[in-house]
């Protein structure tokens, strides 16, 4: 039963026993790759995915494909300015505010990334504010700014935008993405200021206030998913969606019911508990007092390496279910444990930072959304899971 979606009651279980980054190993850029290979810079910018897939664009949606590193951060790529200068950015549902490296910047972190010239664009108005933009693997000043924002087919004016004026070199200086372009609600976004999802509704961009992700299960640099901007593509999900209520219109904040290890019912959810998901961040978060518990349940030893268990025995090892709506979603451990050079981990990361109402605290990571296509859908307020297509 890997991979389905359990449609049952809660009680049909036998009773019984989000921003955490990790920085990088430093390694070549996928922009060095391709000069290595002698290709053209254009090239990365041509870059649409999977070679077998053809996508088919209208005015209100957009597919954009992302890239994968090292198996971990998920980015695109996004234009700025007029005529659009490139990024590559992580599309983050775990935070609200677009900012990318600048001229401004000089320290090393940004000099190794591309850097927005605001005199090279025609479009471009400084703001002169300065704000600290505080993220889960680091913080990082910018100054602010607009200019037109331009993805895929979409295009976005007067967008307020950061450009860094420092970046701390651990770890901005190891990532190979440039800057990051937040999805969540407004309400945590430098006040006074409208988010790019906010202008993206309020210029009539999208067929539908929606959008949603694909996380490859096998990424690869030139394919490692899409984000579609105004709708899904069934193609990348079969069965049902689940939709659940967004419980804080801050992040995108679901609630999590029970879980379980195995079918034995933790019961660590029985006061309610909260789940962001995230898109930024990569591992499954858990609420810190349950992580000794859990190891213990899955025979993981803590190590330099992190929470490590034997290869072998990853085919018996117990499937993590999660309630959320009433419906039972199963990760598998071929989903939860990463495997690196032989060496087996749990992919997991703990928090002891409780939800703003006091629930335990999840993060739903990319760990979680390979095994299920999320949608966000921006009119209703809630959030929609579908399990993902496996073969891409």
């Amino acid at each position: 039963m890997w991979g389905l979606v359990l449609a049952l009651p809660l009680l049909c279980l036998p009773l019984g026993e989000g921003m955490l980054r990790i920085p990088l190993r430093r390694g070549r850029s996928l922009r060095e790759v391709l000069r290595e290979k002698g290709l053209p810079e254009g090239f990365l910018s041509n870059l649409r995915g999977d070679p077998g897939r053809k996508y088919q664009l209208s005015s209100a949606v957009a597919h954009e494909p992302l890239m994968n590193y090292l198996d971990t951060f998920y980015f695109g790529e996004i234009g700025i300015g007029t005529p659009p200068q490139s990024f590559l950015v992580i599309f983050d549902t775990g935070s609200s505010n677009l900012w990318v490296p600048s001229t401004y910047c000089q320290s090393p972190a940004c000099e190794d990334h591309a850097r927005f010239n605001l005199s090279l664009s025609s479009t471009f108005v400084g703001n002169d504010m300065t704000y600290t933009l505080r993220y889960g693997f680091g913080d990082l000043s910018v100054v602010l700014g607009y200019d037109t924002v331009t993805i895929q087919n979409i295009i976005i004016r007067n967008q307020e935008f950061g450009l860094s004026l420092d970046e701390p070199s651990r770890p901005f200086y190891y990532l190979d993405f440039d800057g990051i372009l937040g999805m969540a609600y407004p309400g945590i976004a430098i006040s006074g200021f409208n988010t790019l999802m906010q202008n993206v509704l309020q210029q009539n961009q999208l067929n539908k206030p929606i959008f949603s992700f694909y996380f490859s299960r096998n990424p690869t640099y030139s394919y490692g998913g899409e984000v579609i901007l105004g709708g899904v593509d069934p193609q990348l999900y079969s069965g049902e969606v689940l939709w659940a209520p967004v419980v804080q219109e801050l992040y995108w904040k679901i609630s999590i019911e029970e879980f379980s290890v195995g079918f034995s019912v933790t019961n660590w959810c029985s006061q309610g508990c909260h789940g962001i998901v995230d898109t930024g961040t990569f591992l499954l978060t858990i609420p810190g007092q349950f992580m000794p518990a859990l190891l213990q349940a899955l025979g993981a030893d803590e190590s330099d390496n992190g929470f490590l268990v034997d290869c072998s025995s990853v085919p018996d090892l117990p499937t993590l279910y999660f309630a959320i709506s009433g419906v039972w979603l199963p990760l598998p451990p071929t989903v939860y444990v990463l495997e690196n050079d032989g060496i087996c981990t749990v992919g997991v990361e703990g928090t002891y930072v409780p939800s703003s109402s006091g629930q335990p605290l999840w993060i739903l990571g990319n760990l979680f959304l390979r095994q299920y296509y999320s949608i966000f859908d921006m009119a209703n307020n809630r959030v929609g899971f579908a399990l993902a297509a496996s073969g891409l």
